[in-house]
């Protein structure tokens, strides 16, 4: 669903991370009202608002007041939203990224995975200097089993930014990434590792591509490779072993179908 909203609903607004422009400058810009006066043939105009009014009565008076950071329908940043749904080998059911806070000629990528078990193996490596241009940066066991409660890659993503990194390496995970982060990154990447996923057969040195325009992503290696590993991966011991965290490890599901619990 998320993708075929995207697909019809055109960029209009750029703000941090995408651009040098902040929520005051969206405000002053026009705000949501001249986002949503843009969007109106998309929209149900006469929907009823808390105010009493339509969408449309509401939106009467909004308008855009700088182009640079809000644009018109005609003149969108991209025809497509800023969220693309991603599938591949690597994400049989479903990846998520944010094509809007990325460089258009970071969009198709190739290049060498360095696996890491954790977030926090991967900010270990980040303060070694052990990353480089160039790689692909895989973060697994962080998805709502592994977390457990899929972990957010906020920090690792800030660390590859302050160490002049972001537009330079992609990250891929089974985890989460915040709004607020810029870069090269591909998350909520289901099946996630503990559940037998692909991510989790991943290697050091694996060819990947990320191809975000024809919506993949791809672990770069023969079929029976990728099967044969699966065959011989075991399932890790849960990092929660009692209490709430372990309970809910047992009934969530993949980060695919929402993270519910059944």
């Amino acid at each position: 669903d998320v993708e075929e909203i995207s697909k019809q609903t055109p960029y209009l607004a750029s703000i941090m991370t995408a651009s040098e422009f902040d929520m005051v400058d969206f405000h002053r810009a026009g705000g949501v009202p001249a986002v949503m006066k843009e969007l109106l043939p998309l929209l149900n105009r006469e929907a009823l608002t808390v105010s009493g009014q339509s969408i449309e009565n509401n939106l009467a008076s909004a308008g855009i007041k700088d182009s640079r950071v809000i644009k018109s329908i005609k003149e969108a940043f991209l025809p497509n939203g800023g969220i693309a749904i991603l599938r591949g080998n690597l994400a049989p059911d479903s990846a998520v990224c944010k094509p809007a806070a990325m460089k258009a000629d970071r969009l198709c990528v190739d290049g060498f995975a360095k696996v890491y078990d954790s977030e926090e193996d991967l900010i270990s490596a980040i303060y070694a200097n052990q990353i480089e241009p160039g790689d692909i940066i895989v973060v697994r066991y962080e998805g709502p089993k592994g977390g457990p409660g899929m972990r957010e890659m906020y920090t690792p993503l800030e660390l590859l930014d302050g160490y002049g990194l972001a537009e330079s390496v992609f990250l891929i995970t089974d985890g989460r990434f915040s709004g607020s982060n810029r870069g090269g990154f591909v998350g909520h990447v289901s099946p996630e590792a503990m559940d037998g996923g692909p991510i989790a057969i991943v290697q050091d040195g694996d060819p990947i591509r990320i191809d975000i325009p024809n919506r993949l992503v791809d672990l770069m290696i023969p079929t029976d490779e990728i099967d044969q590993r699966l065959k011989l991966w075991t399932r890790p011991q849960p990092k929660i072993k009692e209490g709430y965290l372990a309970t809910y490890v047992k009934l969530v599901q993949s980060a695919h179908r929402g993270a519910i619990l059944e």
